[in-house]
């Protein structure tokens, strides 16, 4: 790989994973609700698991996916519904999540990992990125490389989200302010489904 053809990568890795998108969106709200380091499992399942489901696209599942539209059609319409269980679950959430009798967690690691897989900005960044920097000479090499720099730069890239979110604690311990931020995070979910409808 050219070092331009590298250097293009790096840069679609960091836009791509830093930009916003449900991932981005949940951990920014996981920073509100339970602080940076509550939500340190959430981004490393998060990186996981794109890990995983990059190396899997890249040896052969992107192109079954996108190949048969009806199990293509069946992945977006799944994506769709969890994401709006969840941008629910956000937005009618009233309370920071410190006291345990509020019932509310943080997203685990395996489940931060298992969402990647209903991630709709997730499908696309692996199957953009398979597409565009895969080698069809070297294509077993290629796969790893693009998964290896992807680790690289995936949890540091979201992990901001999450500081911002705890940076924000303090300012959203108003009930109104919270309940605003939690409909507005909510909304922007819903919109992070533009994807599905390409």
């Amino acid at each position: 790989m050219s070092s331009s053809v590298l250097t293009a990568l790096f840069l679609f890795a960091f836009v791509t994973s830093i930009t916003p998108g449900p991932n981005n969106t949940m951990l920014l709200a996981s920073g509100v609700h339970f602080g940076f380091t509550r939500t340190i499992p959430h981004m490393l399942g998060i990186g996981f698991g794109f890990f995983v489901l990059l190396i899997c696209v890249g040896m052969g599942l992107g192109t079954l996916i996108t190949g048969i539209p009806m199990l293509y059609l069946a992945l977006k319409i799944v994506s769709g519904i969890y994401l709006l269980y969840i941008a629910w679950k956000i937005g009618s959430s009233r309370t920071l999540g410190e006291q345990k009798e509020t019932g509310q967690v943080p997203m685990t690691f395996l489940q931060a990992a298992a969402f990647q897989w209903v991630n709709p900005k997730a499908w696309v960044m692996a199957i953009t990125a398979m597409s565009t920097y895969g080698d069809p000479v070297h294509p077993y090499q290629r796969v790893f490389l693009i998964g290896a720099i992807f680790a690289l730069i995936n949890v540091p890239s979201v992990s901001t989200w999450a500081g911002f979110g705890s940076g924000l604690r303090g300012w959203l311990s108003d009930p109104v302010r919270l309940k605003w931020f939690n409909i507005t995070m909510a909304i922007l979910l819903v919109v992070s489904l533009w994807p599905i409808l390409e």
